[in-house]
């Protein structure tokens, strides 16, 4: 693992625990290019700056999973390592397929985070031991059938209601779908709606079903 200075663009929300981490960062050899506290805000000083990592806090106004997704789209370059006031497994499945490729508590001690930070750039995961056997869990988990997309039930449905009851197939809640898709839970449950009505049955159970059998 190299020495070299890690630039950082990072983002919290409070202003007291944004500059104490962007101090620590710097004592420990890393170039913090700026610090925001909003989405936009961190997107806009990542796409400027392109740091070799960006450090987001989970809970930023707007979202910060939402900034991760842009930044990774964006700047692929440059990696995402998202910071979390309490893991959280599912949180951390969302992150991950966002875009991010660290999560980490916001307590870890600062020489813990800049060798987690630079291990990143090695290649290496960044993510607390217990929630890896998680991740292994979601991977191993055996594929539940996906509908067929050249049935004639594919012509009534738009692209996102697909998305919406495939996610529901394989049994995901309303408010896992919500997080998965980046919508809001009312939101997931108009296409829900929208999609039962094209359908012409009257509850979930029955969509899919009738969606599996085509």
């Amino acid at each position: 693992m190299g020495d070299f200075p890690v630039r950082v663009v990072l983002a919290l929300t409070d202003h007291d625990e944004r500059a104490a981490l962007a101090s620590a960062l710097a004592a420990h050899g890393c170039t913090v290019c700026g610090a925001a506290d909003a989405v936009e805000a961190v997107v806009a000083l990542a796409v400027e700056h392109r740091p070799d990592i960006a450090l987001l806090d989970v809970e930023l106004p707007g979202r910060g999973i939402s900034a991760a997704r842009e930044i990774a789209r964006r700047l692929p370059a440059s990696a995402v390592v998202m910071i979390a006031a309490t893991v959280d497994d599912e949180e951390l499945l969302d992150c991950l397929r966002a875009g991010a490729t660290g999560y980490l508590p916001k307590d870890i001690a600062p020489e813990r985070l800049v060798a987690a930070l630079r291990g990143i750039l090695d290649g290496e995961a960044a993510m607390p031991r217990r929630v890896v056997g998680r991740i292994l869990e979601e991977f191993r988990a055996p594929a539940v059938p996906r509908f067929n997309r050249t049935s004639p039930a594919a012509a009534k449905l738009s692209a996102r209601e697909w998305e919406v009851m495939e996610l529901l197939a394989e049994g995901l809640a309303t408010a896992q779908v919500a997080r998965r898709l980046f919508l809001s839970p009312n939101t997931v449950r108009v296409h829900v709606s929208s999609a039962l009505r094209k359908l012409r049955v009257t509850d979930r159970e029955s969509a899919i079903a009738l969606l599996r059998e085509d």
